[in-house]
């Protein structure tokens, strides 16, 4: 049990933040929630009920959205593109062919891309959740206002979709940026997302 604990520390405490965080973006959201609601006299809800909300998954769904975005910019970008002297890149100077596995069959070419494509797909599938939740808490806006629903599709077409959406993945592009510049500089020894302390900053990571 201690040597599996250790052997996948970062995935249990990295979840575990998750979990822990999750919760308490619940608790916090129910009671907003539930505070509006009041606001336009209608009943409060259970906890259980307001996690099925488009006001609880939206919220969950549009970070996931940005995040697996920021996951698969680096997967992709960093495939294709560098930066003389970052940790996050091959160095520039690096012109090795990219390998040809449509060659070697379809089966070959999924693994080979599984991790980029993996990340492809959750956020494909969290932008999707990301409209479908976010129609679902529109429409419960506008029932407290007597207002028709909306379905997902026409959600996509309103700007406040667009504004949540845009909101989360500039800060995910700044991150990919500051990340990939700061790692250039700046040194956490031991830590395999920067150089080694003495290493120069005009070479990249590998």
């Amino acid at each position: 049990m201690k040597k599996f604990l250790r052997n996948n520390s970062l995935c249990l405490v990295a979840f575990g933040l998750f979990f822990l965080a999750a919760a308490g973006q619940s608790l916090a959201g129910y009671h907003a929630f539930n505070e509006e609601r009041k606001d336009h006299a209608a009943r409060p809800i259970p906890y259980g009920e307001y996690l099925r909300t488009g006001h609880f998954v939206e919220a969950l769904a549009e970070n996931w959205e940005s995040a697996f975005l920021e996951l698969t910019l680096f997967v992709f970008l960093g495939k294709y593109l560098r930066q003389k002297g970052s940790a996050e890149s091959r160095d520039p100077r690096d012109q090795r062919p990219l390998p040809h596995y449509l060659k070697k069959g379809l089966g070959k070419f999924l693994y080979a891309h599984s991790l980029g494509l993996t990340l492809l797909v959750l956020f494909i599938a969290s932008f999707s959740l990301h409209a479908w939740s976010g129609a679902h808490k529109f429409s419960e806006a506008q029932s407290l206002h007597h207002q028709p629903p909306v379905r997902a599709i026409a959600y996509i077409a309103n700007p406040s979709f667009w504004y949540e959406s845009f909101q989360n993945w500039q800060s995910e592009f700044l991150s990919v940026g500051m990340m990939t510049l700061l790692t250039i500089f700046l040194r956490e020894s031991g830590s395999p997302q920067s150089k080694p302390v003495k290493s120069s900053n005009r070479k990249a990571g590998e």
